[in-house]
């Protein structure tokens, strides 16, 4: 495979010399992902736990839900749940439709913490898109956004309405 460089115009810019679909978005998403490590240690956060934190900001799943989202089994999920309660970041209530089942949700320790990395996060995302303009933004958020709602269809899992970082 040949590799490719990026070149700068005398303006700065980078140039739109294609990486090619595969090669972009894995490496789009190391950018993405390594940046999101980056948040998490900062925080004491494992990346898993950060996962789960994420799930939380816009919904109370059970226990069983939340290892479907998670791609875990249900004993990993006990174990972070209960990691996350005893740090003061997430309550388990008595579901109210099966009382043999538990939901979870963020307290408001674990609210402001996820509100704090979020907006970090998200100035980190503008300086990484800060060669895009305003418009190859929305078209890179649309197309995305298609990308991951088709996948979490498939799964059988229901994504709400996108939520301000």
């Amino acid at each position: 495979m040949q590799r490719r460089t990026s070149k700068r115009e005398s303006s700065g810019r980078v140039t739109n010399e294609d990486l090619g679909i595969v090669d972009a978005l894995a490496q789009l998403s190391f950018l993405v992902w390594g940046t999101v490590a980056k948040k998490a240690a900062e925080h004491d956060l494992s990346m898993i736990q950060t996962r789960l934190l994420g799930v939380l900001r816009d919904r109370e799943p059970s226990m069983n839900q939340l290892a479907t989202l998670l791609a875990l089994d249900k004993s990993s999920v006990t174990g972070l749940v209960d990691r996350a309660e005893r740090r003061g970041l997430v309550t388990r209530t008595v579901s109210t439709e099966d009382r043999r089942a538990f939901r979870v949700a963020l307290t408001d320790n674990g609210r402001a913490l996820v509100a704090g990395v979020a907006d970090e996060f998200r100035k980190e995302v503008d300086i990484m898109l800060t060669d895009l303009s305003e418009a190859e933004r929305s078209e890179l958020s649309s197309l995305a956004s298609r990308v991951v709602r088709a996948s979490a269809a498939r799964m059988g899992v229901d994504l709400p309405a996108a939520q301000p970082l």
